[in-house]
């Protein structure tokens, strides 16, 4: 059943420099044309005045949407199995295959990682405030594979979500790039939604209007020829943070188009997967990392490259 409603939404420190249309897509999960209707309809407002998609949110601001309330219900999908690297009784953490996305954007739709967890974890739905996330704490890319952590409680998910918003979570990453790289460094570049294309970031200045601190940390661990093969952790959690940091110094990620990196015959995705993932337990207080191993079809163009999965050359 849809109902009239004004749904008032506040922007958080981490949202700060989305465009709106982007943020309250997100936050409602709502489709494009929906959005395209709200926005042309003066359904979104700022201060009482409806404002253009292309607004840059800040921090606190608060939003106002009126549009029909579709039910968010969980829809449970069994299509794809789920690869279970870790679960106990407050959370479970999967190996996400690359293609698929984290959770759905629009009501009814299926096929992302979200949708297999509800089928297999039916708590999940309830554990995050939007059910249809299927109690995912963090999201990635649609063709980023790896870690991907989940709640099966409302009390795990609040304080994981608040342990990545406090920069408590180590993420770290694997990427096979190309172009001229030190050996290690850290890379401090702010970073905003690009203003003609939503769908990417771009390097800004510290203060820029919609600029969001981005921090990494990067050491090569093999080298062949161009190619470098690199362990990335983030600090930030920022779109796009890892393929936007290593093109803004000149090593994009191999497969990635939209970031200037090179084609690699064989790959339909970028090199980027998240190996690792280490966080507190929200219910015993101890440390736990879990990883994930490198995919067949990346190891397969390391070995092609000379290289080997474990950061090393091949004979």
């Amino acid at each position: 059943m849809n109902a009239e409603k004004t749904h008032t939404l506040t922007v958080e420190p981490t949202k700060a420099g989305q465009r709106v249309d982007l943020f309250v897509g997100e936050a409602l999960g709502l489709s494009r044309a929906k959005l395209k209707r709200l926005f042309e309809e003066g359904a979104v407002r700022v201060n009482g005045r409806a404002v253009k998609k292309g607004l840059l949110v800040s921090a606190g601001q608060h939003i106002l949407v009126e549009w029909e309330e579709e039910t968010r219900e969980a829809v449970p999908d069994t299509g794809f199995p789920l690869v279970v690297l870790h679960e106990d009784a407050a959370l479970v953490v999967v190996d996400k295959p690359a293609g698929r996305p984290s959770h759905p954007l629009k009501p009814g739709e299926t096929g992302t990682v979200a949708n297999a967890l509800i089928a297999r974890y039916p708590e999940c739905a309830q554990a995050s405030e939007d059910a249809r996330e299927g109690g995912l704490c963090h999201r990635l890319d649609i063709e980023t594979s790896g870690v991907l952590l989940a709640a099966r409680t409302r009390e795990a998910w609040q304080r994981l979500r608040t342990a990545f918003s406090g920069r408590e979570v180590d993420k770290h990453y694997v990427a096979l790039v190309t172009g001229p790289l030190a050996d290690e460094g850290e890379i401090e570049i702010p970073l905003r939604h690009h203003p003609r294309h939503p769908d990417r970031v771009e390097p800004a200045l510290p203060g820029e209007e919609g600029a969001r601190e981005a921090h990494s940390l990067f050491q090569v661990q093999a080298r062949s020829g161009d190619f470098s093969l690199v362990e990335v952790r983030i600090l930030t959690g920022v779109l796009h943070q890892v393929r936007a940091h290593l093109a803004g110094i000149g090593a994009p990620l191999v497969g990635d188009s939209l970031y200037g990196g090179r084609e690699e015959p064989g790959l339909s995705r970028f090199f980027l997967h998240a190996r690792a993932l280490g966080f507190t337990h929200p219910e015993t207080g101890q440390r736990l990392q879990v990883e994930s191993p490198l995919p067949q079809e990346l190891a397969e163009v390391l070995r092609h490259h000379g290289l080997s999965a474990d950061g090393g050359r091949t004979p």
